[in-house]
């Protein structure tokens, strides 16, 4: 066996009734004594990773233009940099806490504004966690396994994704990973540094994506109270500490948000009072889990409509496997979970310290409790956040075939290193030789697992290469007939092994010989082991580049490809996902064509005035610019596209749950620029030059240059203007900041200078503020066009 390979060390057992003591970490597993290839390899790794990452970073622009607007605000504002404010005037912040808008806005801080500096750090979150991953899984299971686990996280198509996106998910991943790292240290010496830092480090996962971060406290701190080789009561209290370092970690942010006077502070996004504890647990908390989110467009499921919504697919346990999931993250999905078992099988009845167990147990739970979680939420879900099992797929894939590569030859080794008595019959040799035909049959279930588990991976990565038929076909026939090949060649050599070796208990120790050394043990068996010594290591990595061809192509393909807007999506279209490459109309889940149901311009989408691919046309959507059938309610004038001179169009005036007519569509020029994606809510607009000039004309006399619904339609101003511009509503248009009466105040006070039509959608519940803001101007001012955006000059409103 090499030695690198060996089984983690297991805690050496003391008297009756006391614990064992702390295991020590594995000669092969620390640094100076990996093998020759080891660095290498990971320095090849993680340049790989550094370049699929990097490559053509920049293409994807400002990527989510929603926190890009809110870096460059923090980069220009400490106020908004803290609070994570979507402007630097600090009117609300973002629906998320901020700390992956930190580190954007210390890049831009440093290297000025663009779609490199804003993208880069996230890039690098990537690499560095395949680096961490690699560290964790290296300690217990050495450096292949740390390797093949590394390469699963970087070629995970969703992976590939948000590493190179700004969403906060990327630091998350990094935070959890660095986590469960923390966690392994705090396993092997029961240490209250490591499982205090676990805690941190969980904590500022909170402070990146709030509750999501939370999912793997109960697999961490179970681990820990199963396996450190400490007494159960120091344990518990060890525990007790690192959730105190959780509250700390996570809670000085909060506590400073909720202690400030509302006055002192830009509105909490998200929430509808103002809170950022509401916002935890509404919105971004139990709302995603139940789907009753106050102020969502895409909340889950309704009373007897299955669950899920249009923001969130079907929910149920095949949700990972589904059109819209499958191809972001499934492709050895089950290949973890089969090696998960084999694993914990191979573990057996192992003392309650063992590592081989925690770590399987670690990252199962992991992979197990955060994809039940995402199968069965009924609130807004998106196919991007799979991004957090990545990690623990590469891990059980490194693990599990380590583990199952051992069990398929140690046995047998361990066996033949024992010294042999010049007596046949000496009682070393008969416990040898009856240790060894179950240590074959076990060798032999191994190998078979491994062929079974590559079958089924050859074969899901073929079914879903054919939700893509189109692209690349070859690819899907090569991957299911070398994948099945391969298995059938790797179990073969195990029969041709069990064969060779007499196929039960040899009485003769000298035979107890592994065949893949090319000796002898038995008659004929020099051959067979030469065929088994060759044809192994060829099998094995050829097997490997089955499994990872799939993940592989989809993640290039991706990283090759543009990506913009709220809910982006991994692989080529049709592949699933909400968004695709270019962002928001790319396609729906299940690979449709790019229209929501009931949206302006697509199906159940057109009243008998409001057609229009483009979101143009002289009416509301539907009969009375209310609900169509099967979609959202209340898109004014069919979609985005603004009203334009000539007043408005025959439905464009307020519909129930609609907005006023700005947006109404109008008459013979009613055809106006086209906005960001569902009318505003999922990509940023993009003002023409003349409209930019116009903003930024005598902009130092405004603390806002403009307001507008929504924050990715003020979010495109923004950017292209570099000064602030006031999101009515926040993300979804439908939290009270600011509320008409503190907008008329504004107004009155001549700190905002224009109102931007567009970005008229309607929310689940929430506030009307918007709409009673737009309807005001609507009343109050007279509305211009600048390449076909409805503009309403506010400066004529000001007082004193």
């Amino acid at each position: 066996m090499n030695r690198t390979d060996s089984p983690p060390t297991v805690p050496t057992a003391g008297p009756p009734g006391t614990e064992p003591a702390p295991a020590p970490v594995p000669e092969e597993t620390r640094t100076g004594r990996d093998p020759r290839w080891a660095r290498p390899a990971l320095a090849g790794l993680l340049v790989a990773t550094a370049l699929l990452y990097l490559w053509g970073l920049g293409a994807s622009g400002w990527a989510n233009a929603f926190y890009s607007a809110a870096v460059q605000a923090g980069s220009q504002s400490w106020t908004a940099f803290f609070y994570g404010s979507s402007d630097a005037a600090n009117s609300i912040t973002v629906d998320k806490t901020p700390a992956s808008l930190w580190l954007m806005a210390l890049s831009v801080r440093i290297f000025g504004l663009s779609g490199w500096s804003i993208l880069v750090p996230q890039a690098l979150l990537g690499v560095a966690s395949v680096g961490v991953l690699y560290a964790t899984v290296r300690r217990w299971y050495g450096p292949a396994a740390g390797l093949l686990a590394g390469a699963v996280l970087a070629l995970t198509p969703v992976a590939a994704l948000m590493f190179r996106f700004n969403n906060p998910d990327a630091l998350l991943v990094f935070l959890l990973v660095a986590a469960a790292y923390a966690t392994v240290r705090a396993v092997e010496t029961a240490s209250t540094r490591w499982i205090v830092l676990t805690g941190v480090l969980v904590g500022f996962g909170f402070l990146t994506k709030m509750l999501q971060a939370f999912l793997v406290i109960p697999v961490f701190a179970g681990v820990y109270l199963l396996a450190a080789p400490t007494g159960l009561g120091r344990r518990i209290r060890q525990l007790l500490l690192a959730g105190l370092a959780v509250v700390v970690s996570a809670g000085w942010w909060v506590a400073i948000v909720e202690l400030a006077p509302a006055s002192a502070r830009p509105y909490i996004g998200g929430s509808q009072n103002n809170s950022i504890l509401e916002l935890t647990l509404g919105y971004n908390g139990l709302g995603r889990i139940t789907g009753d989110e106050v102020g969502s467009v895409g909340g889950g499921g309704r009373p007897g409509g299955g669950g899920g919504g249009p923001f969130s697919g079907q929910t149920g346990l095949l949700r990972m496997f589904d059109t819209e999931v499958g191809g972001q993250i499934s492709w050895l999905l089950p290949a973890a979970l089969i090696l998960l078992v084999a694993g914990l099988w191979l573990a057996g009845r192992a003392p309650r310290t063992d590592r081989t167990r925690a770590g399987l147990l670690l990252w199962g739970g992991w992979l197990v409790v955060t994809g039940l979680i995402f199968s069965f939420m009924s609130g807004i879900f998106h196919a991007y956040y799979m991004v957090a099992l990545a990690p623990a797929v590469g891990a059980l894939a490194g693990i599990g075939v380590t583990l199952l590569r051992r069990a398929r030859s140690a046995p047998v080794e361990a066996v033949a290193a024992a010294p042999v008595p010049a007596v046949a019959d000496a009682p070393v040799v008969a416990g040898a030789s009856v240790v060894a035909a179950p240590g074959r049959r076990r060798a032999l279930v191994a190998t078979l697992v491994l062929a079974g588990t590559l079958a089924v991976t050859a074969w899901w990565s073929w079914h879903l290469l054919g939700r893509t038929a189109d692209w690349h076909p070859w690819l899907r026939s090569t991957i299911l007939a070398v994948g099945l090949t391969t298995a059938a060649l790797l179990a073969t050599s195990a029969v041709i092994k069990e064969f060779a070796s007499g196929n039960g208990v040899q009485s003769d120790a000298n035979s107890l010989v592994n065949s893949e050394t090319g000796v002898a043990a038995g008659p004929g068996a020099g051959f067979a082991g030469r065929v088994v010594r060759w044809v192994v290591p060829v099998v094995s990595v050829a097997g490997i580049a089955v499994a990872l061809a799939g993940p592989a192509a989809y993640a290039m393909q991706t990283a090759a490809t543009p990506h913009s807007g709220s809910i982006p999506s991994a692989g080529p279209a049709g592949a699933g996902g909400f968004g695709g490459p270019g962002g928001p109309g790319g396609r729906m889940p299940g690979g449709g064509n790019g229209q929501f149901p009931g949206f302006p311009g697509g199906p159940n989408g057109t009243g008998s005035d409001g057609t229009g691919s483009d979101g143009s046309g002289p009416g509301g959507t539907g009969q009375d610019g209310g609900a169509n059938a099967g979609g959202f309610p209340g898109f004014p004038g069919g979609g985005s596209a603004p009203g334009a001179p000539g007043g408005t169009g025959q439905d464009g005036g307020t519909a129930p749950g609609g907005f006023p007519g700005q947006d109404g569509g109008t008459g013979q020029e009613g055809r106006g620029q086209r906005g960001g994606g569902m009318g505003g809510l999922l990509d940023a607009r993009e003002p023409s030059a003349e409209m930019t000039a116009l903003l930024t004309a005598d902009a130092d006399d405004y603390t806002w240059v403009a307001a507008t619904i929504g924050s990715n339609n003020a979010s495109g101003y923004q950017l292209a203007t570099g000064r602030p511009v006031m999101p009515i509503g926040g993300f979804n248009g439908s939290d009270p900041s600011p509320t008409l009466a503190q907008f008329q105040r504004y107004v009155a006070d001549g700190r905002i200078h224009y109102f931007l039509g567009g970005g008229g959608f309607r929310a689940d519940g929430g506030s009307n503020a918007s709409a009673e803001i737009a309807a005001w101007v609507t009343e109050t001012f007279t509305a211009t066009t600048v390449d076909g955006v409805t503009v309403y000059d506010l400066s004529s409103g000001k007082q004193g």
